[in-house]
């Protein structure tokens, strides 16, 4: 990918989510240009609060990030020695490089052709078994009792489980509390975010040099958390508090 781009090069990214994110990040510490697009008005925000998304929003553009937030790319034309990326908002951007950071979809049409139970992923139990007793499936394309994280640690606490199931000591998979750490030192950044339908609210707070929020349920019970800057040395003291996602 850099031996592809010229120095100091113009790079335009699709996407404002975590892989997004972190390639503008990236990019920008290696001297490149770069400008990310995306549909939603805040970076990370299905992830975030809004005040929190905001802060980190502003302090990528104060390390050199372009955001063209609430907008989509409708077309990408060659032209003479660069590429023209035409935004639904009617500005045109010059870029050497254009890159899809979208999201994953599971890629899950084997698991269908076999007549495996889908999901948002292919269907597992907690054993990581699929609806037919002699298949099982792991990582970012499976949905772990109704789970779908497509992230390191699940994958890691996965392998482990599987692996002695494999070897012949069947293993429950354990979800603890796995904050994710989104690789942008220009903003440093941990999530864990709240279980999809899970009731409750953010709570913000400045501490020094950063931001932390709090997902609190309904019985106050921590339930995820975003931690900005500074307040990302309370990662581990936080994740102790929250009850395990599995």
């Amino acid at each position: 990918f850099r031996a592809a781009l010229p120095s100091a090069g113009r790079v335009v990214l699709l996407g404002a989510g975590l892989i997004g994110c972190e390639f503008a990040n990236d990019l920008i510490a290696g001297g490149y240009r770069v400008e990310v697009i995306d549909p939603s008005p805040l970076p990370l925000g299905r992830l975030l609060p809004s005040a929190l998304a905001l802060e980190y929003r502003d302090r990528l553009a104060r390390a050199g990030v372009g955001w063209h937030l609430g907008t989509v790319a409708e077309r990408v034309d060659a032209m003479a020695g660069a590429l023209a990326v035409r935004l639904a908002n009617g500005v045109t951007l010059e870029a050497d490089v254009v890159v899809s950071a979208v999201g994953l979809r599971p890629r899950v049409g084997l698991a269908r052709a076999a007549d495996l139970a889908i999901g948002r992923g292919i269907s597992v139990d907690a054993r990581l078994q699929t609806t037919d007793p002699h298949i099982h499936a792991l990582g970012d394309c499976a949905e772990v009792c109704g789970h779908l994280l497509p992230y390191v640690m699940p994958l890691m606490q996965g392998a482990r489980a599987l692996a002695a199931t494999l070897a012949g000591t069947p293993t429950t998979v354990v979800y603890p509390a796995m904050p994710v750490v989104v690789k942008t030192p220009a903003a440093p950044l941990v999530i864990a975010p709240p279980a999809p339908g899970v009731d409750g609210e953010w709570r913000l707070q400045s501490v020094a040099e950063g931001l932390e929020a709090h997902f609190v349920d309904a019985q106050g019970v921590l339930r995820g958390f975003a931690l900005l800057g500074q307040a990302t040395s309370a990662r581990q003291a936080l994740a102790k508090r929250m009850p395990a996602v599995l």
